[in-house]
């Protein structure tokens, strides 16, 4: 039974830490012209503006957001800035990439945790930020096995032996005391973030740099060097797309992102006794090895927020109101709590909230600017915006401004991928397949979870992930 929550949606938590959503900016008034039109104000296009006018100061640069800025998953993300890969990267090798650039990709991403940390430092952002460490908790053989995979093929591409490691159950539960812990791959240099506080810094620091962030200002139609919206046109030369899992939202671009769903609980401060038998002294990231997946945080004002998927997927790419959720979505999460860390069952939950998350037919992020028609694009993070969205921005700039740099040579730069099916076939795709996870998680538990189980396999071949 579904204990009951405080708070239900109003976007999230995060937002709630900080006196709720923001006032909106003014909406666009009448016709604008600008060098570059940024749509959406989440983490990418907010980090696309502040390096495109850092680097050209003069620069005309403007950002138009449907709701406010950080409504979307910016806001609502569970606050891991890990500059993770976790895509295929068989993929963009069989794309044109090279090993060598998809190394070199790994390494860009792992730095995007120091250069975030860098621009909030120099723009006076305060996000809550922690560095720290992240750890992917293993129960069974066949997790264990999937972390040391996990581990065998990080190292063979390129990350460094101090970045990640095996540590043991004991090690582990000395951690985070999660029960039936065997092991666990730690990431080093990982750090977590209030999300909200730090969309919220990023787009002040934006608007100080001289651009405006039109909100409440809806895109109706999209074409070469034209963006037109309830309250206007804007013509610029070029026009960035940063949407990600609202993208299906804007004229002709239905199946180009798939809007998964994902939902966050979070407790009210979880008093000493129950740290005491918890640990989590270090504040870690921590995640688990089962196919269905959760994240987790401890946060800076002593609470857990633990992550994962509900309801997958809305029918015709549809996206939630105002991040309220499912009770059988918090009634899971909540389970997940009460398998990960019995002694935290019984914490009253203060808020549950939900959102989306961009994902490419190919389940690979890419970024991209063809200067024929003046269109950029970034997204496709499959769960890793808070750190890739940076690099996006990065090299966003790069390409928008000719600059030849190592960014722009890396191989997710102007990847092509196929849409997604039409409905009803990519609702039933994706419900199938997560279908088959749970299933996958529930047979390992049956059997002990001696090996992985076959059912994982078929899931991730139904939709080509």
């Amino acid at each position: 039974m579904t204990a009951p929550v405080a708070r239900n949606g109003d976007v999230s938590f995060w937002y709630g830490q900080i006196g709720g959503p923001p006032a909106r900016r003014a909406a666009l008034a009448g016709n604008r012209s600008v060098d570059v039109c940024i749509i959406g104000a989440g983490y990418t296009g907010l980090w696309t503006a502040w390096y495109l006018k850092t680097l050209q100061p003069d620069l005309s640069v403007a950002v138009v957001e449907r709701e406010f800025a950080g409504f979307g998953a910016s806001g609502r993300n569970g606050g891991w800035q890990t500059g993770g890969f976790s895509w295929s990267r068989e993929k963009y090798l069989k794309a044109g990439g090279t090993r060598q650039g998809v190394i070199d990709m790994g390494r860009a991403l792992r730095g995007t945790v120091d250069e975030v940390i860098r621009v909030t430092e120099a723009e006076g952002i305060e996000a809550d930020i922690r560095r720290t460490d992240g750890l992917v908790v293993a129960c069974t053989p066949a997790q264990l096995q999937r972390v040391r995979d996990t581990y065998e093929e990080e190292t063979a591409w390129g990350a460094p032996r101090d970045r990640i490691e095996l540590i043991g159950g004991a090690e582990m539960r000395e951690r985070i005391n999660v029960r039936d812990a065997v092991g666990a791959l730690v990431t080093h240099g990982v750090a977590r973030v209030q999300p909200a506080k730090l969309v919220r810094g990023l787009a002040a620091a934006v608007e100080r740099l001289g651009v405006p962030i039109w909100e409440g200002t809806a895109v109706t139609g999209l074409e070469k060097g034209r963006v037109t919206t309830d309250h206007g046109t804007i013509t610029a030369p070029v026009i960035v797309r940063a949407t990600e899992g609202f993208t299906a939202g804007l004229p002709g671009q239905g199946r180009k992102i798939l809007p998964l769903n994902s939902a966050i609980v979070v407790t009210e401060p979880v008093p000493d006794r129950v740290w005491q038998q918890i640990g989590w002294n270090g504040y870690e990231l921590l995640g688990d090895a089962s196919h269905t997946y959760s994240y987790a945080q401890r946060t800076a004002d002593n609470r857990i927020a633990m992550g994962g998927r509900g309801v997958p997927y809305r029918f015709g790419s549809k996206t939630d109101v105002r991040g309220r959720t499912q009770a059988a979505t918090i009634d899971k999460l909540q389970g997940i709590l009460r398998r990960l860390l019995p002694e935290a069952a019984d914490l009253p939950m203060a808020h549950a909230w939900c959102g989306v998350l961009g994902v490419p037919r190919d389940w690979c992020a890419s970024v991209g600017y063809d200067r024929a028609s003046g269109m950029a694009w970034a997204g496709g993070y499959v769960g890793l915006g808070v750190s890739t969205s940076n690099l996006s921005g990065q090299t966003l700039a790069d390409l928008i401004l000719g600059r030849d740099t190592d960014l722009v040579r890396l191989p997710w730069v102007n990847r092509q991928v196929r849409e997604w099916e039409p409905e009803p076939f990519r609702w039933l795709g994706v419900h199938g397949m997560y279908q088959l996870y749970y299933r996958a998680d529930a047979q390992e538990a049956r059997s002990g979870g001696r090996r992985t189980s076959v059912l994982a396999k078929i899931a991730n071949r139904l939709v080509g992930r």
